[in-house]
This record gives structure tokens, C-alpha cells and sequence, in this order.
């Protein structure tokens, strides 16, 4: 069992990815902002207190060392808010005394600390304080000053800034929907364009996509463009050998029709034989043609493996011309993919070591690499060879196709062919034994 289901539109799985990201990460930073908002809370109050010790402690000092002296608590109850405890061995003042039970224990003990009381349980005084205790010595008497700030209302205060916070993010997580919501419609106008140009496409209104798609989308149109490219040739083609076809048969059946009709002449010898070869050009002619139906192009999605076959074809061209070599030259692996229908890349390689076969003296060299996305075919054979300026006739478009005439021309029509339907070249040269080298280079 998956433990996610497919989404069923790029709209849900974008929003699927980036809506709980958002909220998580909205989560984090309210998480994050209460613990600085409690932290920077306590600094500050935690240095108050310390500069109003250090401020009880001048006056202190002022008055040396005579407490009853200073008028202090009005002054710490009325404008700072605080409250206070100063001991000293004779006395000790509290203010407000409702504090006294609070503070008094921290009095017990000597050092400068800040101290933090929670969930205090005396009546009319706070539960929850943050305290700074010093102690110091004025004309060597040991005083011990204490203030305090009651943190109930600056955590109510805390709670209360923490909840707008909240509400804020709540806010912004909504923005952030509508945001996401409104950046995938956006982006997803250029898919609508294009189905709206496929449509008029259908319907035969224009006959190349030409939508207006931004940069991730041109490869898609470009290819898109490129199958209706190959579609047309192909229609185009079909069209063209129905067309040879009906011409080049006409004059035959043309021909044999009027050797039936003609009842004045009897049907010897001579008669049967032209009806027979009339009727062998017919067949020919037709068999030729239907090679060409099945050339018409490339499958979408087919694929060959170049080094297999080729192993398969030179088998049985050395046991079709056992007095010669065929030689493999290859840093391809038998499992290497090639995108092209294997129909079309055996008639390729089959035409090309037959004709080689046929003109070589002893040997013939297939090498099929792949460099740079280009598919390689080179074929050699150490026969005669082709004169140079002969050697652009090879394979022209009208050359018969009929394999048993003789030359190095037979097949190569073949191959240019379908080397065309996939956008290739092929090109002629002399080998290096004094053969004919063919190179057919394919971008894949």
C-alpha cells in the first residue's frame, strides 16, 4: 500500500507541498517568538531592577549605612512599582509589607543573583516575581538590598502580544493560500493557451502550434511542432508512392489488358512471356512500394539495440558469404538503447553489409558508436570502390530498388530513405582499403 496517492492535478500537489510547509513554518516562528518574546521579557526587567539596586545602594551610601535615614519607599512604590527590601543588622524594611513573606526568605542568603519565585501562595502578594539581591558593606556593616517586579502582568501583557501574534499568522497563512492559489492559476494560463491551441489544431484552424509559452514550456511545443513536422512528411509521402504506385502499374495492366482483349491474335510463346514479364513488373513495382509503406518513419517510442543486431546480421551475412570476414568495432554494450524502430535499423545495416558484402574483396568493417547525441554507422569494404564523381548519384531518389541489379547502388536508396525519416545524413567516401566507406550519422 502507497503511503501517498497521486495527485490528480498540479494544482493539488503544489498546493498539497506548499500549504503545510506554510503553515509549519508559520507554526516555527510563533514558537520561536514566544520564547525571544520571554527572553528579551526577562533582560529587560532583570536590568531595571539592577540599576534601581544599584540607585538603593547610592543612597544607601549617602546616608552610611543608615537605613531609617532614607524615604525610599513611596519613591519605589509610586514610580518604579517595585518592590523593595533592605536588611542590615539592626533592621530590616520591606515595602509594601504585604511583600514580607515573599521577600523576607530571600534575605536568608548572601551573594548578587537574580532570583525567580513561581507559584507563590501568599495572600495579597503576587505568585510569580523576578528579584535582584545584593549584598555590599557601608563603613563595614554588611547591607543586603532586594527589588522585586511582579511578572503576572507582564506575562498577561506577554500572553496578550503572543495572541495577536497568533491571529497574525492565522492572517497571513490565509494571504498565503490565496497567494499560492492565485501564483498556480498564473502559472498554469500557458497549459490553458496551449489546450486552446490544440483544439484549433484539431479543428484544422491553424496547422502549427504558435501559443505564446514561457521558457519551461517551449521544448514541449518545439516537439510538439517537430511530430506534426514528421506526421506531415509521412502523410506526404504516402501520398507521393500511392501516387508512383497508380502510375507506374497503369501502363502494365495497361499492356496485358490489351493482349486479353485482343481476340485476333492467338496466345503463343511469345504473348505469355511479355503478360509474364509485364505482370513480374507489376510485383516488383508493388513490393517496392510497400517497402517504402513500411519506411514511412519513425514509431514514437520504439527503440533498438544497435549492438545485437548487428551481431545478429553479420552472422548471417558470414554464412551467406562464407569466403569473406565481417568485422564488429564498437565501445557500445549489447544491453545500449538506440531510438530508433529496429525494423528500420535492421533494413539500415542489412542494406549496407549486403551491398558491401557483394563488392568486397575479403573483408568488411561495421562500426557503430555514439558521440556527442549522434548515432554513428560507418561501413567499409576493401572492394573497387566508387569514383568520386559517381559516388553523388548513390541512392538518389528514382534509383530502382530492385535488389538484383548489380552496382554499389543497390539498397542505398533504401537507406537514404530511412535515414531521412529520422533526420539523418548519410554520406559516401573511399575507405581506407580502397572500398566504399558509408557513414550514416543520426541524432538521437
Amino acid at each position: 500500500m502507497t503511503l501517498f496517492k497521486k495527485p490528480v492535478s498540479v494544482k493539488g500537489a503544489l498546493l498539497t507541498l506548499l500549504l503545510p510547509a506554510g503553515i509549519a513554518l508559520m507554526a516555527i516562528a510563533w514558537f520561536v517568538h514566544g520564547l525571544l518574546l520571554e527572553r528579551m521579557s526577562r533582560e529587560f526587567v532583570e536590568s531595571r531592577l539592577k540599576d534601581e539596586v544599584a540607585f538603593l545602594e547610592l543612597h544607601i551610601r549617602q546616608a552610611e549605612g543608615k537605613i531609617d535615614m532614607l524615604k525610599t519607599g513611596d519613591y519605589f512604590e509610586k514610580v518604579f512599582h517595585h518592590a523593595f527590601a533592605i536588611q542590615s543588622p539592626d533592621q530590616t524594611v520591606i515595602s509594601p509589607q504585604a511583600w514580607q513573606p515573599l521577600l523576607n526568605p530571600l534575605l536568608q542568603f548572601d551573594g548578587d543573583e537574580s532570583i525567580r519565585v513561581h507559584n507563590a501562595t501568599i495572600a495579597n502578594a503576587p505568585s510569580d516575581i523576578l528579584a535582584y539581591r545584593k549584598s555590599f558593606f557601608v563603613n563595614g556593616v554588611a547591607i543586603k538590598v532586594i527589588v522585586s517586579e511582579d511578572m503576572g502582568a507582564l506575562k498577561n501583557s506577554q500572553a496578550e502580544l503572543h495572541a495577536w501574534t497568533a491571529i497574525v499568522s492565522i492572517l497571513l497563512i490565509i494571504l498565503l493560500v490565496g497567494i499560492i492559489w492565485f501564483g498556480i492559476n498564473l502559472s498554469m494560463r500557458p497549459v490553458v493557451s496551449l489546450q486552446a491551441a490544440l483544439k484549433r489544431l484539431q479543428s484544422s484552424e491553424i496547422s502549427r502550434i504558435d501559443a505564446e509559452a514561457p521558457e519551461e514550456f517551449q521544448p514541449l511545443v518545439q516537439q510538439l511542432n517537430q511530430l506534426l513536422d514528421s506526421l506531415d512528411q509521412r502523410l506526404e509521402r504516402s501520398r507521393e508512392a500511392l501516387a508512383n504506385l497508380s502510375h507506374s502499374v497503369k501502363t502494365p495492366i495497361a499492356a496485358v489488358r490489351q493482349v486479353l482483349e485482343d481476340t485476333s491474335r492467338p496466345l503463343d510463346h511469345s504473348l505469355r512471356h511479355e503478360m509474364g514479364s509485364r505482370l513480374g513488373d507489376i510485383d516488383r513495382q508493388l513490393e517496392a512500394e510497400m517497402r517504402r509503406s513500411r519506411f514511412a518513419g519513425p514509431q514514437v517510442g520504439k527503440s533498438a539495440f544497435p549492438v545485437k543486431q548487428a551481431r545478429d546480421l553479420l552472422w548471417m551475412l558470414g554464412r551467406l558469404y562464407p569466403e569473406k570476414s565481417f568485422e564488429l568495432s564498437t565501445s557500445l554494450t549489447e544491453e545500449f538503447r538506440w531510438p530508433i524502430e529496429e525494423h528500420d535499423l535492421n533494413e539500415i545495416l542489412g542494406n549496407l553489409l549486403d551491398n558491401a558484402g557483394k563488392w568486397s574483396a575479403e573483408c568488411v568493417e561495421l562500426s557503430l558508436e555514439q558521440r556527442d547525441g549522434l548515432a554513428l554507422i560507418v561501413v567499409t569494404d576493401d572492394g573497387a570502390g566508387v569514383l568520386e564523381d559517381d559516388q553523388v548519384h548513390l541512392g538518389q531518389r528514382g534509383r530502382r530498388l530492385d535488389e538484383q541489379t548489380p552496382g554499389h547502388g543497390l539498397g542505398l536508396a533504401i537507406v537514404r530513405e530511412i535515414v531521412a525519416r529520422y533526420e539523418g545524413e548519410t554520406s559516401f567516401s573511399n575507405g581506407s582499403k580502397g572500398g566504399l566507406k558509408v557513414l550514416i550519422v543520426i541524432s538521437i
